[in-house]
């Protein structure tokens, strides 16, 4: 009986340390899929990106301090 339990016991062991390695492989695909839905939202929006950063550095560039205590 004691045989038993141990062979139970070790074989459940074992299946715990698959469930482990299932994770970690789940885990990579859902990274994975987040980066290809990064990369086609980028090229997706890239020009539009860059237009509007364009806007905003334009802007800064004319924008001048009103505290008047520049270098």
């Amino acid at each position: 009986m004691v045989a038993l339990q141990l062979w139970i016991e070790k074989v459940m062991g074992s299946l715990k340390d698959r469930e482990d390695g299932a994770a970690a492989v789940e885990y990579g695909l859902l990274v994975g899929l987040i980066a290809v839905a990064i990369i086609v939202t980028v090229i997706a929006l890239g020009g539009r990106l860059n237009e509007m950063f364009q806007a905003v550095a334009t802007a800064l560039t004319g924008a001048t301090p009103s505290g008047g205590g520049g270098t």
